[in-house]
């Protein structure tokens, strides 16, 4: 559902594709926090997880998002990123992030592109290039299904930012 006087930006991608660093780095030139990624805090310190921890982990990023008042919303993952997570680890999707998918809104998706190099994290899952590769174009499909406006953030360290900010700015025409 739209809310007209927030601004409200989601950064997605496959993993190691600099969207928490994005999201820091919107909500500080924004003077706004950001929603982090639920789903580290609900990973930290387990050995294993399962098809209901992502659910779970959906249910409560969208909460968080969906209590945000600031006047522009930074998400760093919101549903179609546990969506294509439990789609490609479980070939499944739970019910709740289908229909809910439909009740989140944003403006704008920034998609953050696969050019940075892959790195290690004890939480990430996916490093070979084909299955980056493959991610990207469930994410790109998804997006485009859904008929969500998105763009491709590509550009290495500040330039990355910069193609991101100047996607915002083209969108808010500020």
């Amino acid at each position: 559902m739209e809310k007209a006087d927030q601004l409200r930006i989601a950064i997605i991608g496959p993993e190691s594709t600099g969207k928490s660093e994005i999201a820091k780095e919107l909500a500080h030139h924004f003077e706004v926090d950001f929603i982090k990624e639920y789903a580290r805090e609900h990973l930290s310190g387990k050995d294993a997880y399962s098809f209901d921890d992502v659910t779970t982990i959906a249910q409560e990023q969208f909460k968080q998002i969906e209590k945000c008042l600031h006047p522009i919303l930074v998400a760093d993952t919101e549903l179609i990123v546990t969506k294509i997570w439990q789609q490609f680890k479980y070939e499944k999707v739970d019910p709740w992030i289908e229909e809910h998918i439909k009740k989140q809104y944003f403006d704008i998706y920034l998609l953050m592109d696969i050019d940075l190099e892959w790195t290690f994290d004890p939480m990430r899952e996916n490093p070979s290039l084909k299955e980056r590769k493959e991610l990207l174009a469930h994410y790109q499909n998804e997006l485009e299904h859904q008929g969500f406006n998105y763009q491709l953030i590509s550009g290495k360290d500040i330039q990355r930012t910069k193609n991101a900010l100047e996607v915002i700015k083209k969108l808010t025409k500020r």
